[in-house]
């Protein structure tokens, strides 16, 4: 038997063990062992039961995601042909689950006639999150087992459910305590349905899938989702395979899901969700970090400043069961922070996502105080004030007093110099940029920030720790705004100049919408707040001062009192979260363009879309450029996770690349000149484009 398969006998029970480190993903080859190891068994006349497991810490984690696109995806055997076979089993197959069963790995599962697992472990099928659907019998073996409504939810959402909500759907037949223990309760369970004896594949529990399901189910659910769906051809597919499920056979199930799978899979949004998936891992793979590099201990976190903020960073500790203590100046402050973060739990709570414990167990974790005195033996400690170089700098001159060496500083700063706020400490090797993304307890991404004195070890326990609190970590180097905000600049900017051209709110941020991101800038600037970005452009009036109408709407806006959602006026009119056309604001930009002496036209859809991304695209080329950042992929992460950008476009660069680098550098080129002295001043073309271009290269380099 091959090193991929751990075969032997227990009694009248085959022990088929997958053993493909680190997840057993179901590559060719472990297919190939898998399918001989099988029919090894059935072959033998004294194995009566076969139990399939996995060896490490994952019974399977699915197929190999590297092998999609390439020949070894369609070698045999397949993966739907494999557990075809494996379903027509004549003698009864047994799931033993550990560690966690995706993808691929559920799906043999299901195909297996009974199914154990642990108490921890994780069952799901995520496919629909790189843009495929369950393509080896899991939109057809999942409805009959389940029921279809059950199933849908699973396999559209891609969320994993806990072996305690398995059971409760009839996923798995029973639990067992732990992994040590597993394969001996599996056999005992294989070795009672021998003596009952028991049939190989029991009857469906969901014969017909549907029943009992309303006759516009699934056209009622298509519309209730899509919101949600537009632009994404996965979620459709899946649900018109479910449908499938409720229509027909099995076999004619089955024979529809192939074809939906290879539909999908061939499809330019599965391969930009792919590349996402990879870019993922290449993020954390950093120039001077490795597996030797050392590490600190981080066993307590402290955070300055008990605002929105700083509670939402306090909760991301508290949630990996990491001792945070929030401090802040004025015990009002503190005490509206505590009870801002438990009334966050307590949302939690009355959603079913946290139980009464889980709450209570996790404010316990989480002290506040008015004393630095009490944070001077934290591991960590974050700053989150307001966004101030003077008053961030004064908060670090303290902590270099007050923390333990050794200690690690991290600034939550979204657009300052890190190094400027290490300076004013005797430690710059110790300090680092940690930016969160608001609502800090939700949004993934965490941008790291590495100065010019940060220290290895000070970033690899950073990326580490961001694993341990289930945050996308991206490196950045130092400049403003960072990879994000500094590409939010242009795209930004081009965005407000074009309703002083002519385009309304509206018409800008339905071109952005339409395109598959999350929200139209204008329509965030109003729910960041338009004071937020005036203060920002306060703090770099120098560096924008030649262009007289930068942002000069927002400027406005911003004096009229109109800061965005939270005073009911902006860019827009509010309605509680209703968002309305104000007309009030297209005639302010009428008055502000005749001031400027800006002639007001048509814009058309094509140059918002053009200025807008071309804009942002030459910035993320720029910043490769100049190092900031290391990868293409980062940047695409970057905008994916913290500014909404479709992920089933793979972010603003692989997207360049899907429109033609030739077609970017000349659309910037085009309204260099058509813009005149506004289009000199600002559609310069990144130099690396400009070279790639030039160089007939078709994708932008991964610096």
């Amino acid at each position: 038997m091959t090193a991929l398969i751990d075969y032997r006998r227990d009694g009248r029970v085959a022990l088929i063990g997958l053993s493909r480190p680190p997840v057993n993903a179901l590559g060719q080859a472990l297919r190939q062992a898998l399918a001989e190891a099988f029919e090894q068994a059935l072959a033998d006349p004294q194995v009566q039961a076969l139990v399939i497991h996995g060896q490490g810490r994952a019974f399977s984690a699915g197929a190999d995601i590297n092998e999609f696109g390439t020949p070894a995806a369609f070698e045999t055997p397949g993966l739907a042909s494999l557990l075809e076979r494996l379903a027509q089993s004549p003698k009864p197959v047994i799931a033993a689950i550990s560690g966690v069963a995706l993808g691929g790995g559920l799906e043999t599962a299901l195909a297996c006639g009974y199914r154990l697992c642990t108490q921890g472990a994780t069952l799901g099928l995520p496919e629909t999150r790189i843009g495929l659907l369950p393509g080896a019998g899991g939109t057809q073996r999942l409805p009959r087992l389940i029921g279809a409504q059950a199933a849908l939810d699973m396999i559209i959402s891609g969320e994993p459910v806990t072996a305690t909500k398995a059971l409760e759907l009839g996923l798995v037949d029973r639990l067992v305590d732990n992994a040590d223990t597993l394969l001996e309760a599996a056999v005992d369970f294989a070795s009672a349905l021998l003596e009952t004896p028991a049939p190989a594949q029991r009857p469906w529990p969901h014969a017909n899938p549907a029943q009992g399901l309303p006759a516009d189910f699934f056209s009622a659910y298509a519309t209730r989702h899509a919101r949600r769906w537009h632009g994404q051809l996965a979620p459709q597919l899946a649900l018109e395979a479910v449908r499938a499920a409720c229509e027909g056979s099995l076999a004619e199930g089955l024979a529809k899901e192939q074809v939906l799978f290879a539909q999908l899979e061939s499809s330019p949004q599965s391969a930009a969700l792919r590349y996402q998936f990879f870019a993922q891992r290449e993020a954390l793979k950093v120039p001077g970090i490795d597996k030797h590099t050392a590490r600190r201990t981080v066993a307590g976190v402290a955070v300055i400043g008990a605002g929105t903020m700083g509670g939402g960073i306090a909760m991301n500790f508290a949630n990996a069961g990491i001792p945070v203590t929030l401090l802040e100046l004025k015990g009002e402050a503190l005490d509206r922070g505590l009870a801002h973060v438990r009334q966050q739990y307590d949302s939690a709570v009355k959603r079913g996502k946290l139980s009464p414990r889980q709450l209570d167990e996790r404010m316990a974790l989480i002290t506040g105080t008015l004393e630095y005195a009490d944070i001077a033996q934290a591991d960590l400690v974050i700053e989150a004030v307001f966004e101030s170089l003077a008053i961030k700098q004064n908060v670090f001159r303290t902590l270099d007093e007050v923390c333990k060496p050794g200690a690690i500083l991290a600034t939550n700063t979204s657009t300052l110099d890190v190094d400027l706020i290490a300076a004013v400490t005797r430690r710059p090797q110790d300090v680092i940029g940690l930016h969160f993304f608001s609502p800090a307890n939700i949004m993934r991404l965490l941008e790291v920030v590495r100065g010019r004195e940060t220290s290895a070890q000070v970033l690899a326990t950073t990326l580490d720790l961001a694993r341990r609190i289930d945050k996308i970590a991206v490196v950045s180097g130092v400049c403003f705004g960072f990879i994000g905000n500094r590409m939010l600049e242009p795209y930004a900017r081009e965005a407000h100049r074009l309703v002083l051209e002519g385009a309304t709110p509206a018409q800008v941020d339905g071109v952005l919408t339409d395109l598959g991101l999350a929200m139209g800038v204008l329509s965030m600037y109003d729910l960041a707040g338009i004071d937020v970005g005036y203060r920002v452009r306060e703090s770099r009036r120098d560096a924008i001062a030649h262009d007289p109408s930068y942002c000069k709407l927002a400027d406005e806006l911003y004096a009229q009192g109109h800061h965005g959602q939270k005073t009911g006026r902006g860019f827009y009119r509010y309605n509680g979260r209703e968002r309305i056309e104000d007309y009030e604001v297209v005639a302010c930009a009428e008055v502000l363009a005749n001031e400027l002496g800006i002639a007001r036209r048509t814009v058309s859809n094509e140059e918002i879309h053009d200025r807008c991304l071309f804009m942002l695209i030459n910035e993320g080329v720029q910043l490769l450029d100049e190092g900031i950042a290391q990868r293409g992929g980062d940047i695409d992460l970057v905008w994916i996770n913290g500014y909404g950008f479709p992920a089933w476009l793979g972010g603003p660069l692989y997207y360049a690349e899907q429109l033609g680098l030739q077609r970017v550098l000349a659309g910037i080129e085009h309204y260099r000149e058509q813009l005149g002295d506004y289009g000199q001043m600002w559609f310069q073309p990144a130099p690396l484009l400009q070279r790639l271009v030039a160089g007939q290269h078709t994708h932008i380099q991964r610096l």
